[in-house]
């Protein structure tokens, strides 16, 4: 079981959330509703949890395929419902940029078992009725784009 402390830093809506081993993250809503940009905001967070949780996947896997990545970043935009309580994530794009010495059939692949197989955050945001789209770039020359 995993236990998160949450505490109380800043003003009113400045929270600290501790996992068990000890890692912190900062939270807070947003200046229009009352915020100090003092953290992240909790929908930010889930964006944020769908690229690390990926990302962890595809170096995984092209590490275990031996391919040599010199670089990787993601890039997430996401679009929540409108005009509605609670307001969910509906539209997510997700972009893999990998780099170094990596076959694009082997990036596409490990993308491809990371959205749509191993990532337990993208499984969470599609049971919430989210439709993720992804597309993979190798050294910046697109692979392939899917839905």
């Amino acid at each position: 079981m995993q236990i998160i402390e949450l505490t109380r830093e800043q003003l009113d809506y400045g929270f600290v959330a501790t996992d068990t081993n000890g890692y912190h993250v900062q939270i807070d809503t947003s200046p229009e509703t009352g915020g100090k940009n003092y953290g992240a905001r909790p929908m930010q967070l889930l964006l944020m949890g769908l690229a690390g949780c990926s990302a962890i996947d595809v170096v995984k896997i092209l590490n275990k395929q031996r391919q040599n990545i010199t670089d990787y970043k993601m890039v997430v935009r996401g679009e929540r419902e409108k005009d509605k309580e609670p307001s969910l994530w509906k539209e997510i794009e997700v972009e893999f940029h990998i780099y170094g010495n990596v076959d694009p059939a082997k990036a596409q692949r490990a993308a491809d078992l990371s959205i749509e197989k191993y990532c337990s955050v993208a499984a969470t945001l599609r049971a919430a009725g989210a439709n993720i789209q992804y597309k993979v770039l190798v050294n910046d020359n697109a692979v392939t784009q899917t839905a």
